[in-house]
Protein backbone atom coordinates (compact mmCIF):
# COMPACT_ATOMS: atom_id res chain seq x y z
CA UNK A 1 0.00 0.00 0.00
CA UNK A 2 1.64 3.28 -1.04
CA UNK A 3 2.10 5.93 1.62
CA UNK A 4 2.60 9.64 1.29
CA UNK A 5 6.06 10.40 2.68
CA UNK A 6 5.09 13.83 4.00
CA UNK A 7 2.13 12.42 5.97
CA UNK A 8 4.42 9.80 7.53
CA UNK A 9 6.83 12.56 8.56
CA UNK A 10 3.92 14.52 10.06
CA UNK A 11 2.81 11.45 12.00
CA UNK A 12 6.35 10.93 13.28
CA UNK A 13 6.53 14.57 14.41
CA UNK A 14 3.22 14.22 16.28
CA UNK A 15 4.36 11.05 18.03
CA UNK A 16 7.69 12.64 18.95
CA UNK A 17 5.92 15.67 20.42
CA UNK A 18 3.56 13.49 22.47
CA UNK A 19 6.56 11.54 23.75
CA UNK A 20 8.20 14.81 24.80
CA UNK A 21 5.01 15.90 26.57
CA UNK A 22 4.85 12.63 28.50
CA UNK A 23 8.52 12.94 29.40
CA UNK A 24 8.07 16.40 30.90
CA UNK A 25 4.73 15.90 32.70
CA UNK A 26 4.45 14.47 36.22
CA UNK A 27 4.13 10.69 36.37
CA UNK A 28 0.64 9.27 36.00
CA UNK A 29 -0.66 6.64 38.45
CA UNK A 30 -0.43 2.90 37.81
CA UNK A 31 2.65 3.29 35.56
CA UNK A 32 0.57 4.78 32.74
CA UNK A 33 3.35 7.17 31.75
CA UNK A 34 5.87 4.39 31.26
CA UNK A 35 3.45 2.24 29.30
CA UNK A 36 2.41 5.21 27.13
CA UNK A 37 6.01 6.04 26.31
CA UNK A 38 6.69 2.36 25.51
CA UNK A 39 3.74 2.32 23.08
CA UNK A 40 4.90 5.57 21.52
CA UNK A 41 8.37 4.15 20.93
CA UNK A 42 6.79 1.15 19.20
CA UNK A 43 4.66 3.47 17.05
CA UNK A 44 7.75 5.52 16.15
CA UNK A 45 9.57 2.35 15.11
CA UNK A 46 6.63 1.38 12.89
CA UNK A 47 6.58 4.83 11.28
CA UNK A 48 10.32 4.61 10.64
CA UNK A 49 9.83 1.22 9.00
CA UNK A 50 6.99 2.52 6.83
CA UNK A 51 9.10 5.53 5.86
CA UNK A 52 11.95 3.29 4.75
CA UNK A 53 9.55 1.15 2.72
CA UNK A 54 7.82 4.17 1.17
CA UNK A 55 10.70 4.47 -1.32
CA UNK A 56 10.16 0.94 -2.56
CA UNK A 57 7.55 -0.16 -5.06
CA UNK A 58 4.92 -2.68 -4.06
CA UNK A 59 6.74 -5.34 -6.07
CA UNK A 60 9.96 -4.71 -4.18
CA UNK A 61 8.20 -4.94 -0.83
CA UNK A 62 6.48 -8.19 -1.74
CA UNK A 63 9.39 -9.51 -3.81
CA UNK A 64 11.34 -10.82 -0.87
CA UNK A 65 9.15 -13.91 -0.96
CA UNK A 66 10.51 -14.64 -4.40
CA UNK A 67 8.87 -17.87 -5.53
CA UNK A 68 8.87 -19.90 -2.38
CA UNK A 69 5.24 -20.93 -2.92
CA UNK A 70 6.04 -22.12 -6.45
CA UNK A 71 9.16 -23.92 -5.24
CA UNK A 72 7.16 -25.57 -2.49
CA UNK A 73 4.45 -26.65 -4.92
CA UNK A 74 6.55 -27.81 -7.90
CA UNK A 75 10.03 -28.26 -6.49
CA UNK A 76 13.38 -26.93 -7.68
CA UNK A 77 13.27 -29.11 -10.80
CA UNK A 78 10.50 -26.84 -12.12
CA UNK A 79 12.86 -23.85 -12.20
CA UNK A 80 15.59 -25.88 -13.92
CA UNK A 81 13.11 -26.93 -16.59
CA UNK A 82 12.01 -23.32 -17.15
CA UNK A 83 15.61 -22.15 -17.41
CA UNK A 84 16.42 -24.78 -20.00
CA UNK A 85 13.33 -23.85 -22.02
CA UNK A 86 14.34 -20.20 -21.92
CA UNK A 87 17.76 -21.08 -23.30
CA UNK A 88 16.41 -23.10 -26.23
CA UNK A 89 13.39 -20.92 -27.05
CA UNK A 90 14.90 -17.54 -26.16
CA UNK A 91 12.28 -16.79 -23.56
CA UNK A 92 8.56 -17.28 -23.43
CA UNK A 93 6.35 -19.63 -21.57
CA UNK A 94 6.51 -23.38 -22.25
CA UNK A 95 3.54 -24.96 -24.00
CA UNK A 96 1.12 -26.93 -21.91
CA UNK A 97 1.67 -30.64 -21.88
CA UNK A 98 -1.69 -32.37 -22.13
Amino acid sequence: MPHDRSSLKALKNILTEVDLLLETCPPLPQNRTGRSRELLRAALALVDDLTSQARKTVGEVMGHKGGTATAHKFGSEHFRKLASLRKTRAGGRPRKES
